[in-house]
């Protein structure tokens, strides 16, 4: 594990939730105690997630939606509220235990030296990532993120993943309003931070697969992701 200097810097949480009331107990309980914020969005889950999410011994701050908008738009919701409460940096993290905890040190490291406004996980980077991740999951990041390379114009190795950190500029540069909602939402605020010229920077990150089940459905492998990637080519070649 990296060791960080916090230097007073209040750390906040976003964690979206739909329906994951078997993981999310584990998701919270192993977030590190320098966490200020854990900042829960449930996005109208139809089980008892809110109620198990409450039920932890770790203070959480619940936001609920009151109808399913997509995991983009829960992420969005969460940090426009880390903004509020005023965090210097703010991390996402899943609900069903996918991303190491431990690896938030690193992630923030970036931040607090200076030298990125957005860090992300790239679980490709990780040694033996291909056996690590099932062989569906390595082969798709590995198409999407050389597609999303080309549509924005930046040499990022796994663009599917969303365990990330970024400072108060980011928070305040982002349209949050104007991310996209749903599944393909990495995709489009990758395409966001270069069109804001915020500094970016991929860190390795341990790929965690359980007895999660993935929401991600044919159809947003075939029509969602790439009509996200292929709107991202065409904002970066309008006039600013």
């Amino acid at each position: 594990p990296v060791a960080i200097v916090l230097a007073g810097r209040r750390i906040a949480v976003v964690m979206p939730a739909f329906n994951e009331a078997k993981l999310i107990r584990g998701a919270l309980e192993g977030i590190p105690s320098f966490v200020d914020h854990i900042i829960v969005v449930d996005d109208a889950s139809n089980d008892a997630t809110t109620d198990i999410a409450r039920a932890t011994e770790r203070s959480i701050e619940m936001i609920e939606h009151r109808t399913n908008r997509g995991v983009g738009a829960a992420i969005a919701t969460g940090c426009k509220h880390a903004l509020l409460v005023g965090a210097d940096l703010t991390a996402v993290m899943a609900a069903d235990g996918q991303m190491d905890p431990l690896d938030l040190p690193a992630l923030l490291a970036p931040l607090i030296a200076g030298e990125a406004d957005y860090a992300k996980g790239d679980r490709l980077g990780w040694p033996a990532a291909s056996k690590a991740m099932p062989w569906q999951r390595w082969l798709g990041n590995h198409v999407f993120s050389s597609l999303t390379r080309r549509a924005i114009g930046m040499d990022v190795r796994d663009s599917q993943c969303g365990y990330a950190a970024m400072n108060r500029r980011a928070k305040q540069a982002l349209d949050w309003n104007r991310l996209w909602k749903g599944y393909g939402y990495p995709n489009d605020l990758l395409s966001c931070l270069t069109l804001c010229d915020l500094r970016v920077r991929e860190i390795p990150v341990r790929p965690l697969y359980g007895s999660e089940q993935s929401g991600i459905r044919l159809q947003h492998v075939l029509f969602t992701i790439p009509f996200v990637i292929a709107r991202a080519w065409l904002r970066r070649r309008r006039p600013r």
